[in-house]
C-alpha cells in the first residue's frame, strides 16, 4: 500500500494555503488544493508580522483560526480526491511564519497542530524550523535539502529559484552532492505585491505588465540595496521583519527629499519597474557569484508566472548562457513545489532522517526537523 504525506504550505505572500497529497521514491502526486485567506485572516496575519498593541490576545485567535483552515482544508483535499485515508501516514504542516529573527535564535510560525490534528484525525508534523536554529541555524530556507533530494543532476549544474514573498536559490552543483547550499537573496513578490495592490486594487501584478510599463529608477534602486541584508554573506535569510511596505515607504521618502531628477520620473509603474530589478539584480549576483559557470535555472513559487520577470532574468543571465524556465520541465508545477517539500518533510521526520543542510542553514549539523502531534 502506498504511503502518502499531507504538505501544508502558507508563504511569505499571505495569499492562502496550498495543500499537496504525495508519495516518494518515486515522486507522486496524488492532489492538490489551494485555499485563499479569508481577507480578515489576512489583514491579522499580516498585521502580526511587525510588533503593535495586544499581539499575544491577537495571535492566539489567528492561531486557531488558520488552524481551522488547514484542518478543514485536509479533509476538503481527502474528500474531493477520493483518497483512502488509511495510506496517509502524516500532515507536514509548514504553518505561517509571522516573525523570523535568526539573529536573536527565535522563529515562529502559528496554525495549531492540535487543531489540525483533531478535525483530521491524522498525525502533523509541525515546526520544522527551530530545531534547526537550536544547532544555531537560520531555520530558513529548508527546501534545498527537497530539491537535492529530487532535482540535482549529475552531468548539469542547477539552480531551483523560489520567487515567494522572498526569493531564495539552492544551488545543486552537478554531481556534488556535498556542495549543495543555498539562502534568501531577498524580497520577490513581498514589496511588488503591496505596492501592485495600492495602485491598482489588484493583488498583483500579471504577468508584470505593469512593471513592464514602467522603468526602473536607478536612485531609488541604489538606495533599496543598501539594506544591510544584501550585504551579508550567506547563510542567510529574511522576510517581512525586514522587507515590507512601511520600510518601502520610508526609502521612496528619503529619495523624494534627495530628488534632482526630473518629476515625471516619479510614478508608481517606475517603482514597481524598480522593485522587479531590485529582486532579478539580487538573483544574478547569487548565480553569478557561485563556482558554477553555467547550467540551468528552474522557477518555481507564484513569481514563476510572472512573465515579464522571467524573460528579465534571462536577459540578466545571458552573459554565462544559463537557461530560465520554470520546474514544470522537471515534472513538478511551480505551484505546488513548496507543499510538496513539505510532505517530504514530514515523510524525513516520521523516518526519523534529517530534513536541514547545515551548509544551507549554518547549524553545526544534520538534524531531523520538526514536532509531532499524534491522533
Amino acid at each position: 500500500m502506498t504511503t502518502i504525506y499531507i504538505g501544508v504550505m502558507t508563504g511569505t505572500s499571505m495569499d492562502g494555503v496550498d495543500f499537496v497529497a504525495a508519495s516518494f521514491d518515486p515522486l507522486k502526486i496524488h492532489a492538490t488544493l489551494s485555499l485563499p485567506f479569508d481577507p480578515d485572516l489576512r489583514d491579522e496575519l499580516m498585521a502580526l508580522t511587525l510588533p503593535d498593541d495586544n499581539e499575544i490576545d491577537r495571535m492566539g485567535k489567528a492561531d486557531v483560526a488558520l488552524a481551522q483552515m488547514i484542518g478543514h482544508g485536509i479533509n476538503q483535499l481527502i474528500a474531493e480526491n477520493g483518497l483512502d485515508k488509511a495510506q496517509i501516514r502524516a500532515i507536514g504542516s509548514h504553518g505561517q511564519t509571522i516573525r523570523h529573527r535568526p539573529e536573536h535564535g527565535f522563529t515562529l510560525q502559528i496554525g495549531d497542530p492540535n487543531i489540525i490534528t483533531e478535525i483530521t484525525q491524522i498525525p502533523v508534523v509541525s515546526d520544522f524550523r527551530r530545531r534547526d536554529m537550536a544547532a544555531g541555524g537560520q531555520g530558513a530556507p529548508l527546501v534545498p535539502a527537497f530539491h537535492q533530494a529530487l532535482f540535482q543532476h549529475d552531468s548539469i549544474h542547477r539552480v531551483i529559484l523560489n520567487l515567494g514573498g522572498i526569493a531564495n536559490v539552492s544551488m545543486l552543483p552537478a554531481g556534488n552532492p556535498q556542495g549543495v547550499y543555498g539562502f534568501d537573496t531577498g524580497p520577490a513578490n513581498i514589496l511588488m505585491d503591496a505596492w501592485c495592490h495600492r495602485y491598482t486594487g489588484q493583488p498583483y501584478d500579471e504577468n508584470g505588465n505593469w512593471a513592464a510599463y514602467g522603468q526602473p529608477i536607478r536612485a531609488l534602486l541604489e538606495r533599496l540595496q543598501e539594506h544591510d541584508f544584501f550585504s551579508k554573506e550567506p547563510p542567510k535569510s529574511t522576510g517581512r521583519e525586514d522587507f515590507n511596505l512601511e520600510w518601502l515607504d520610508e526609502q521612496i521618502s528619503d529619495w523624494r527629499n534627495d530628488l534632482e531628477y526630473d518629476e515625471l520620473e516619479d510614478s508608481p509603474e517606475n517603482v514597481q519597474a524598480t522593485l522587479l530589478k531590485l529582486t532579478t539584480r539580487a538573483i544574478k549576483k547569487a548565480i553569478y557569484r557561485s563556482e558554477m559557470d553555467t547550467g540551468e535555472v528552474y522557477v518555481c513559487g507564484g513569481g514563476a508566472y510572472n512573465s515579464y520577470l522571467l524573460e528579465q532574468l534571462r536577459w540578466r543571465l545571458r552573459k554565462h548562457n544559463w537557461s530560465v524556465q520554470t520546474t514544470t520541465a522537471l515534472g513538478l508545477d511551480p505551484t505546488w513545489v513548496e507543499g510538496t517539500a513539505f510532505a517530504w518533510l514530514a515523510m524525513r521526520f516520521v523516518e526519523q532522517l534529517s530534513g536541514n543542510l547545515p551548509e544551507v542553514t549554518g547549524a553545526q549539523g544534520h538534524r531531523i526537523l520538526g514536532t509531532i502531534t499524534a491522533v
